[in-house]
């Protein structure tokens, strides 16, 4: 596994490089609309990075607001909002909606337990990939990460709000299969009283050697050998979808 601290600080252009080609099946959309539909929704997303689920939620929410420790990986969220509120095809699909208001927006730094927001301020709240890193690089401290995490997530939802955490459940495989370093977070999810689901989010890439490079620098180096010898120009992700309303 590669240093994804030092990848999220110093490689936001890489590492959207890669996440732009997953889930090209396009099922992460429907399946959070299959728990809670997003249009007219005030969202917040934590763990925002570049953008991921950010940016085409905010297409369809009455505000977005994007939080992310990483200062770095936020300048591409940034820049992605901006055209988003200059493009001619989400005003026609709010017009047609009926809804002529732009999404409010808001980037910030913030950390999960620690979140620059109002109390009863959102309808729901996303977190992809990212929410497990308190336990992950807290291994003493994994259970009062959780549990911080999750009182804010309270203290920011309105009454029956919704959150809704993506997680993996390993790359490169066809089913999924829980992840040892993720073993106390999936424990934690059930004893919190989380529904679950799972969907396929795989990457689809332009070329071999795109996807060596691009899966070998997130994954690590023998992610990007078995994407050579099996010639991976498909490489298969299992995603954990986890909710619980407030």
């Amino acid at each position: 596994m590669s240093d994804q601290r030092q990848i999220y600080t110093g490689e936001a252009e890489r590492y959207e490089a890669l996440i732009a080609r997953e889930d090209y099946q396009h099922n992460i959309q429907p399946a959070l609309d299959e728990i809670i539909r997003v249009d007219g929704l005030d969202v917040i997303d934590l763990g925002a990075g570049t953008g991921r689920l950010a940016v085409p939620l905010a297409a369809r929410a009455r505000s977005m607001r994007a939080f992310d420790i990483s200062h770095h990986m936020l300048t591409l969220t940034r820049d992605k909002f901006q055209r988003l509120t200059r493009d001619p095809l989400i005003a026609l699909r709010r017009a047609q909606r009926g809804d002529s208001s732009r999404t409010s927006s808001l980037v910030a730094v913030a950390d999960h337990r620690y979140l620059p927001a109002g109390s009863a301020a959102a309808d729901l709240l996303v977190s992809g990939w990212s929410v497990s890193y308190l336990a992950v690089w807290n291994p003493e401290r994994w259970r009062a990460g959780l549990d911080g995490w999750l009182k804010e997530a309270r203290r920011v939802l309105r009454q029956g709000g919704m959150v809704i955490l993506l997680e993996s459940l390993g790359t490169g495989n066809e089913s999924p299969q829980p992840l040892p370093h993720l073993e106390n977070v999936y424990r934690w999810l059930d004893e919190k009283g989380f529904h679950n689901k799972w969907i396929r989010t795989d990457y689809q890439f332009d070329s071999l050697d795109q996807a060596v490079e691009l899966a070998g620098f997130f994954f690590g180096e023998e992610m990007g050998r078995r994407v050579r010898e099996e010639r991976l120009v498909i490489l298969s992700e299992c995603t954990g979808v986890y909710w619980l309303e407030i």
